[in-house]
């Protein structure tokens, strides 16, 4: 007997996308995007073997600094105005422990494509007030940015790097149930 398919949909208004980079070696800058759209595709309500496809808006980047916003929409990083989109691609999505997951995929940025790793925690499945089927997750995760064409740097006095070559993904999703 066949599985019936589940689609869910990110539910913006409840959702973060974050990234956090070290700046100066010294302290963390965070930012985020404010427009983002995805699905996941489950056998039923398991989540295990889920298809996720993911896709933000480089336009939509926001740091809480204009300036630093338009240079990282430059061609000096994301190159907003030639790629408009990061996308995402699960290739696996497999439980580990209770409710930890391993999601394996494939994040494009500037048009470069790469493996990326990403670690899950499911919340939980509710119902909302108004009978909405939502779940809930965290994610982290962690590329180089220079893998994927962000190359900018400055060098201070002192010979330490501006921004650091890591950065970290920090998202708190929640999915509503489509059907």
């Amino acid at each position: 007997m066949e599985t019936i398919k589940t689609t869910w949909a990110i539910d913006p208004f409840h959702s973060e996308i974050q990234f956090k980079v070290k700046h100066l070696v010294i302290s963390t800058v965070t930012g985020k995007f404010e427009k983002f759209e995805g699905t996941v595709i489950t056998d039923g309500d398991d989540w295990s073997g889920g298809s996720v496809e993911f896709s933000a808006d480089i336009e939509s980047i926001n740091t809480g600094v204009g300036d630093r916003d338009g240079h990282l929409k430059s061609a000096d990083f994301f190159d907003a105005a030639n790629f408009p989109k990061l996308t995402y691609k699960s290739t696996s999505f497999t439980n580990t422990v209770g409710n930890e997951y391993v999601m394996t995929g494939d994040m494009t940025i500037r048009g470069t494509t790469r493996p990326v790793e990403i670690k899950v925690e499911f919340g939980g499945i509710m119902k909302d007030p108004w009978g909405n089927i939502k779940a809930g997750f965290e994610l982290s995760g962690k590329i180089n940015r220079k893998e994927f064409g962000l190359h900018w740097n400055a060098i201070t006095e002192a010979g330490g790097m501006v921004v650091a070559d890591e950065i970290k993904l920090a998202l708190n999703v929640e999915l509503a149930k489509v059907q």
